[in-house]
């Protein structure tokens, strides 16, 4: 019996629909429990998915937003390239190209067929970062100019071929500083595939594959219509935003423009990005997949937050983005910090959407991952390191809520910042201050969240990179709300050495040197001066704001 001749009844259309979300979730467990990088196992930089025979999102984890925007695309561009008839029980497919996967190169791609009773019925993907990929800098380079230095650059290429893996593991091991770790989050990730397919098996064999496809038309039906229904909501006109990069990390001195239109008809909308800036020397750079990514995210936010995404999402979207643009980048443009641009195009969606639903949007993010990276030779285990760490900062205030304070940034959704035990007890580094950024969000009727100071002190010789943004526009307020400020990095603060700056490559850091990293706070929104008394009066009483803010954008002098 064909699909679109069974009718499945509701209550096995919300079985099948929460067994393929908890499957996704099995999967993103075994791989976080398995990986050996901190960064996967402790901050979750990764995501995983099952993804029907066209490739739609059937279920996916928590995870970081820009990922599963676009890891449909991997599965898509074997078949694009070598036809339908390519899969094969027991291949395993791996894919980290930045124009195809749309990321950096340390984002790697895995995915595989999944056949029931030779069938196939699906993919099971997952993508996970990998802590060094042969870059001309250990981890990734902060001033890479062309594609070529950024490392090892795959596919889509067969890793595993009826069942065995091929000498693309041996290239892996060759190509990167760090091959027991990258190979055994290879395995970590191969695992999460193999509990996608035991699941995904366990559904078809219960339900019947017609049953579960039939289940699925509804569940994207339903995601469609919803979807329709709110964008209906918006009044049809053509709307504006933009904003700059700081730099592209070679040409310290250009801001690099983002412009975004909105045009909203009926239950349809698009959003168009082809008058942004031509790709850049420098690695702020991605492909064109993950600019439509971007822009899903900044879509579902207003549009759809408390659902799943699947394959239904996103139907009433369209996206324009042109080639060789910064957001449509071509080889052989860098592509490392890919993400700088799409953080500020996330928020550009409800600035420029802001007029025409004011009671959705939010002010502007602290927007930026505010990376720090560190490598070098521990002497307390005999080897050598490498980490990247994101920084925290403060989201915008939205109509009824101040903004959160200490949050990673929209980008990376689900993905958290390292311990401080964890910091100091795998690296030669100690964490000697952790704190709310005193007075960093906007102020307003409702307050920007706060940014974040967090201090490192360096107990070995080492070197540090950093790529911090969004110092020339910083988290904007809405409705009469005040910015946020912006970051700022402070190289031993307070002597005759300090130093400040946003970005730097592979500096050279000594034993004792001093790292205050301060990120940024969320823009406040409405006025200022209908901020309730009681609100800031218990901002002063935390240490979110001191009296001299309170005086200076409230007019408040406290208690007493």
């Amino acid at each position: 019996m064909s699909t679109n001749q069974i009718r499945v009844d509701p209550v096995t259309v919300e079985i099948i629909r929460n067994a393929l979300t908890s499957a996704a979730n099995d999967m993103n467990a075994t791989l976080i429990r398995s990986a050996y990088s901190p960064i996967i196992y402790e901050g979750g930089d990764c995501v995983v998915a099952l993804l029907d025979v066209n490739h739609q999102v059937l279920g996916q984890s928590a995870g970081l937003p820009l990922f599963l925007g676009n890891i449909e695309t991997c599965s898509m561009a074997v078949e694009k390239k070598h036809g339908a008839e390519v899969w094969r029980e027991g291949d395993i497919w791996i894919l980290n190209d930045s124009y195809l996967g749309g990321t950096h190169l340390n984002d790697v791609t895995i995915f595989a067929p999944v056949f029931v009773e030779e069938v196939l019925v699906g993919f099971s993907a997952a993508r996970a970062h990998w802590m060094d990929m042969g870059s001309k800098d250990v981890g990734g380079s902060m001033d890479s100019i062309d594609i070529f230095q950024e490392g090892f650059r795959m596919g889509p290429v067969k890793l595993v071929e009826a069942g065995r893996e091929t000498h693309v593991v041996d290239l892996i091991q060759t190509n990167g500083r760090f091959p027991y770790q990258t190979i055994g989050d290879m395995h970590a990730m191969l695992a999460a595939m193999r509990m996608g397919s035991i699941r995904m098996d366990e559904l078809v064999r219960r339900y019947g594959l017609d049953t579960l496809n039939a289940a699925r038309d509804e569940i994207f039906q339903q995601t469609e219509i919803l979807e329709r229904k709110q964008v209906r909501a918006i009044p049809d006109g053509v709307y504006y935003a933009e904003g700059v990069l700081d730099n592209d990390g070679i040409n310290l001195e250009q801001t690099v423009p983002i412009k975004l239109k909105v045009t909203v008809a009926d239950d349809e909308i698009e959003f168009d990005v082809t008058e942004s800036a031509d790709q850049t020397r420098g690695p702020v750079n991605c492909g064109a997949a993950q600019a439509v990514s971007a822009l899903r995210v900044g879509f579902k936010i207003l549009i759809s937050p408390e659902s799943n995404s699947n394959g239904g999402s996103f139907r009433p979207l369209t996206t324009r983005v042109r080639t060789g643009s910064v957001l449509g980048a071509v080889s052989p443009a860098p592509c490392q910090w890919y993400f700088s641009h799409l953080g500020l195009l996330i928020d550009m969606v409800s600035k420029a959407l802001a007029p025409a639903i004011p009671v959705r949007v939010a002010a502007a993010s602290h927007g930026d991952s505010m990376i720090i990276t560190t490598t070098g030779f521990d002497p307390r285990y005999g080897r050598n390191w490498v980490s990247m760490e994101a920084t925290l900062g403060g989201w915008g205030a939205w109509q009824g809520s101040d903004g959160e304070s200490a949050l990673i940034n929209n980008v990376n959704g689900s993905l958290k910042d390292f311990p401080v035990e964890l910091v100091e007890t795998k690296f030669p580094l100690r964490i000697n201050s952790y704190t709310i950024r005193q007075d960093s969000g906007g102020a307003g009727t409702w307050r920007g969240g706060n940014g974040v100071t967090r201090e490192y002190e360096i107990l070995t010789d080492c070197v540090v990179g950093l790529w911090f943004e969004r110092s020339q526009t910083p988290s904007w307020g809405l409705f009469g709300g005040k910015p946020g400020i912006g970051p700022d990095i402070a190289i031993n603060p307070g002597t005759l050495q300090e130093l400040h700056t946003l970005k730097a490559n592979a500096r050279q850091a000594r034993k004792g040197d001093i790292f205050r990293l301060q990120v940024g706070g969320g823009g406040g929104y409405g006025d200022p001066v209908n901020r309730d008394p009681a609100a800031i009066q218990y901002d002063l009483d935390n240490g979110y704001i001191s009296t001299e803010f309170a005086q200076a954008h409230y007019g408040y002098s406290g208690h007493g």
